[in-house]
C-alpha cells in the first residue's frame, strides 16, 4: 500500500501557506481558533473562530497577528474579515464565568464553541498554541499559529478588536480604572487604580493580584469571587456591550449564540458542567501586559 508523500510547509511560505498546503490535500475549509485577554485581570475572555475562502478572495491586506497591527489596522481588516469569511463566530465569557470556572477551562470551551459555531463547517482546524477536544474534525495546535496561519490570524483579530470594544464600553462605566487604554491588562497604571479603588465587578477576583486588593487572598481560587460582586454597582441596559448589532447577551438557560446573515456569531459561553476545582496557581496572569 503506498502512503501519500508528505506534505512540506516552508517556514518562509508566508501566512496563507500552511491553509493551502491542507487544501491541497482535500481540506477545503480549514477554520483557525484564537482568543484575546486570557492574560488580563479584568473583562471578559473572547475566542473566536473563522474559515477564509480559497483564493485571492481569501487574502486580506494588513492580516497579521493582531498585536503586531495598530489600533487602526485592527479596525480595518476585522471589517475585512467579516465582509469576507466564509463564516465566522466570536464567543464572550464573563469574568464571573472565568472565576467559576477557571482560565484554562473557559479558554477551550470558548474556542470549542466558536469552532461549533461556524455556520460552514471545518473540515480542518488550526489552533493557536494548543490542541482543543471535543471536535470532530482533524486539527492541529501551531505554535504562534497567529503568526503563521492566515485564519488563526484572522480570529485572532476578530477576538482582539471584540474584546477592546467591550473595554472601551466598559471604562464609561466604571471610570477610573483606565480600560479604554490598558483593555484591562496588568499595567503599572491599572495595578495602582486597583489598589487606590479596589475592584470592581468585571475584575476576576480568582486572578491573585486583584484577590489579595480585594481582602480575599486567602481563600482558594474558585471562592475568591465576592458574593455581592456581580451587584456592587448599577447596571445599565441589558445586554453585552461593544458587540454591535445582532449580539447575544443571552441567560444561562437560553441556547449559546445568534447567527446573522453574513455567518457570523456573537454568543456567550454558559451552561458547561464544570470541572473539579484546578490546583492553586492555575488563574495567575499567563501572559504579559500586551494590549
Amino acid at each position: 500500500m503506498l502512503t501519500p508523500p508528505r506534505t512540506v510547509v516552508r517556514r518562509d511560505g508566508g501566512l496563507y501557506a500552511l491553509e493551502r498546503a491542507l487544501q491541497r490535500r482535500g481540506f477545503r475549509h480549514v477554520a483557525g481558533a484564537d482568543e484575546a485577554g486570557r492574560g488580563a485581570c479584568a473583562g471578559p475572555l473572547v475566542a473566536a473562530a473563522a474559515v477564509l475562502p480559497e483564493g485571492r478572495r481569501g487574502e486580506i491586506d494588513e492580516l497579521a497577528d493582531s498585536k503586531l497591527l495598530t489600533p487602526a489596522a485592527r479596525e480595518r481588516v476585522h471589517d475585512e474579515v467579516v465582509a469576507r469569511a466564509l463564516a465566522y463566530a466570536v464567543v464572550v465569557i464573563p469574568a464571573e464565568e472565568v472565576d467559576a470556572r477557571g482560565l484554562h477551562v473557559c479558554n477551550l470551551a470558548a474556542m470549542r464553541r466558536a469552532l461549533a459555531s461556524l455556520t460552514t463547517r471545518p473540515e480542518y482546524v488550526l489552533t493557536d498554541g494548543f490542541g482543543v477536544d471535543g471536535l470532530d474534525v482533524p486539527g492541529l495546535a501551531v505554535w504562534k499559529g497567529d503568526r503563521v496561519a492566515a485564519c488563526v490570524a484572522a480570529a485572532s483579530v476578530l477576538a482582539k478588536v471584540t474584546r477592546d470594544r467591550i473595554m472601551v464600553e466598559l471604562d464609561g462605566r466604571f471610570p477610573g480604572y483606565g480600560f479604554a487604554e490598558h483593555k484591562g491588562y496588568i499595567t503599572a497604571e491599572h495595578s495602582a487604580a486597583l489598589r487606590a479603588l479596589g475592584p470592581c465587578r468585571e475584575h476576576r477576583f480568582s486572578y491573585v493580584n486583584v484577590a489579595a486588593v480585594s481582602g480575599r487572598d486567602g481563600r482558594p481560587p474558585r471562592a475568591r469571587r465576592p458574593a455581592g460582586a456581580d451587584a456592587a454597582r448599577p447596571e445599565p441596559a441589558a445586554g453585552l456591550p461593544g458587540l454591535g448589532p445582532g449580539a447575544f447577551a443571552g441567560r444561562p438557560d437560553e441556547p449559546m449564540g445568534h447567527c446573522g446573515a453574513s455567518g457570523g456569531t456573537v454568543g456567550v459561553a454558559l451552561g458547561e458542567q464544570p470541572r473539579p476545582p484546578a490546583s492553586v496557581g492555575e488563574d495567575v496572569v499567563m501572559e504579559g501586559g500586551v494590549r
